[in-house]
């Protein structure tokens, strides 16, 4: 049962209102690992309570009564059994422990980490990713603890108090109703500072992500940083966000280390009081001094396991809080990629209609507003707009990343919503802006996301097709080259190209080229649009461009702006009606001609 995979348990039938019912319920699969490890526990602490009833037994028969029928040897042999019956059995409690936290929390992780994949764009863009990242490792590795120490602590406690306060009651009723005096007032302790622990730990947490989420983007931008020459700034801000962690830090160590001197002056008074007791019964011959011997060390087993029960109690409140953190991601819904009944029975088409089509991103906030237009299959239909016009997020809507809130686009002439996400995702191949490539070689960040063996001259002609094949020949390790983080070892063109081969190389029926050549010199530019132009063919294409050379040849030209589309035509017709595109149109060339007149006058 340690291999618990998704597939096995869904951790959202974990979530609830009440913490320990939902960590009862994520141990689903370890229970009777866990209650074997309890169980041990339970065992070793009868195994060190028999050991000071036999110095009982050894004390009064040999010393006091010499009434012994038990030999020496055999007592010897008693004790020597005892501990090693308490060490093995505390060692199986250990490893079992061990087993459950690290099984439940690789399952978690394994979980968290695949459930991430699958949430909804909308969530990923209001989520900060060092807050996530915050969540699916620290507060993970609180749970790990929780499980591995802190509960498997309270369930040894527990049952070290109940078997020495049975053998102090077996010894003498009174003096066991003694010992136990000082209860009380270590729960009530506990249970406040519990409280209080909680409410600074959670906040201690949010404050990590804080931090964790100011380093993350401090690396991720730190060519932006050193350009600017803002480390001052950026160290300044760090150290704001880290000073501020101190001191809640600061604020949870006070709270956590208060416990201590409260608990060891109650403890210390109760040990006392008990030794004291006990002499004065042993003196009267109320017990035997082997009794009293016994008690003494019963006595030390039930007080500071109570001492440890208090602080694991306000431990614990960090492992309940993280499960509430780890739980707010579990409990959002996936994102229904196979949600639609439609899968047509050939290949898709690619004829689109957008029929007074709205969206918005919250309610009230308009980003398109009655977009109306069709596409034939197998043209190009370029959007060219102001930044924040729109173009974007009515592509983002092509494949289901986002759900257009009015009107309706009909691909082939059925509601896009009928499609499944994950067949729209198959059928478009998208190559962003702002490219991300991973840690990896740059064949398999080209063959990424292609779901087949692909073989090298495969690659070599998607990489050829995006004007890139040289470049990767230049590296000593050609294809084998390994990218660096975000591919910080390659130049913005070379990887705008790569990102262009990996979309093709998947050969998609519809493309979608968000300014993908805005990253590249005007040289470059030319042939990947003259490769791109070839592959275009038969495949409905949508190409996001601010450089009118890029959309002259679409076969329907969208101007946009303010979510609206205020122009559409061709590009012989476009230049020709008063609007913004022939403004552009006209600066564009003017640039053109002047930087032109520059360079011959170079020469």
């Amino acid at each position: 049962m340690s291999r618990f995979s998704k597939q096995d348990f869904d951790l959202q039938n974990t979530i609830s209102k009440n913490r320990l019912t939902g960590i009862w319920k994520m141990m689903y699969g370890y229970r009777l690992r866990y209650l074997g490890a309890i169980t041990s526990i339970g065992l070793a602490a009868l195994a060190k309570t028999f050991t000071f009833l036999l110095l009982r037994y050894f004390i009064d028969t040999y010393f006091l009564e010499e009434t012994a029928t038990i030999g020496l040897p055999y007592i010897a042999l008693g004790f020597i059994g005892l501990a090693l019956l308490e060490g093995c059995f505390s060692f199986l409690s250990g490893v079992l422990a061990s087993q459950t936290a690290e099984g439940i929390t690789r399952r978690l992780r394994n979980y968290l980490f695949d459930h991430l994949q699958k949430l909804t764009f909308t969530y990923h863009s209001k989520t900060k990713t060092g807050d996530l990242i915050e969540r699916s490792t620290s507060d993970v590795d609180a749970l790990r603890r929780f499980f591995a120490d802190q509960a498997i602590n309270i369930g040894r406690i527990l049952l070290l108090f109940i078997v020495n306060f049975i053998a102090i009651l077996n010894i003498n009723a009174k003096l066991a109703l003694i010992s136990i005096i000082v209860i009380p007032f270590i729960l009530i302790v506990s249970l406040l500072l519990f409280k209080k622990v909680s409410v600074a730990y959670e906040s201690y947490q949010q404050q990590e992500a804080i931090l964790s989420t100011t380093l993350q983007e401090n690396l991720s931008g730190v060519r932006v940083v050193k350009a600017f020459s803002r480390q001052k700034y950026e160290i300044d801000k760090f150290d704001k966000d880290n000073f501020e962690k101190y001191n809640r830090g600061k604020r949870l160590l006070l709270m956590d280390s208060l416990f201590w001197p409260i608990s060891d002056i109650f403890c210390g008074l109760q040990l006392l009081a008990g030794y004291y007791f006990g002499a004065v019964m042993a003196i009267n011959g109320e017990i035997t001094v082997g009794s009293y011997m016994a008690y003494a060390g019963l006595l030390i087993y039930i007080i500071f396991p109570l001492r440890n029960l208090g602080r694991v109690i306000v431990q614990t409140s960090t492992g309940l809080v993280s499960y509430s953190r780890v739980i707010d991601i579990i409990k959002e819904n996936r994102e229904p990629l196979d949600q639609g009944d439609h899968l047509p029975d050939g290949d898709l088409q690619g004829n689109f209609d957008f029929i007074h089509l709205g969206f918005e991103y919250e309610q009230g906030d308009q980003t398109l507003e009655d977009i109306n237009f069709s596409v034939k299959p197998g043209h190009v239909t370029a959007l060219l707009g102001s930044t924040g016009s729109g173009k974007t997020t009515l592509v983002q809507l092509l494949p289901r990343f986002y759900e257009y809130t009015t009107g309706e686009i009909l691909l082939d002439g059925v509601p896009l919503h009928k499609y499944p996400r994950k067949y729209l995702r198959q059928q478009i191949g998208i190559v962003e802006q702002e490219p991300f490539l991973f840690s990896r070689t740059i064949r398999e960040n080209i063959t990424y996301g292609v779901g087949r063996d692909v073989s090298d001259q495969e690659v070599e002609t998607a990489a050829k097709a995006a004007a890139i094949h040289e470049g990767i020949l230049a590296f000593q390790d050609g294809y084998q080259t390994l990218v660096g983080e975000r591919g910080v070892t390659l130049s913005g063109g070379q990887k705008q190209r790569i990102a262009i081969a990996r979309t093709l190389l998947k050969n998609p029926r519809i493309l979608i080229l968000d300014d993908s050549t805005s990253s590249v010199d005007t040289e470059t530019e030319a042939e990947i649009r003259e490769a791109l132009w070839n592959l275009m063919q038969n495949r409905t294409t949508f190409i996001i461009a601010h450089r009118i050379q890029s959309v002259a040849d679409a076969d329907l030209i969208l101007v946009m702006d303010k979510g609206r589309i205020i122009q559409k035509g061709i590009h012989t017709e476009l230049i020709n009606k008063e609007g913004v595109y022939r403004e552009i149109f006209k600066i564009q060339t003017r640039i053109e001609d002047e930087l032109k007149k520059e360079l011959e006058n170079v020469d």
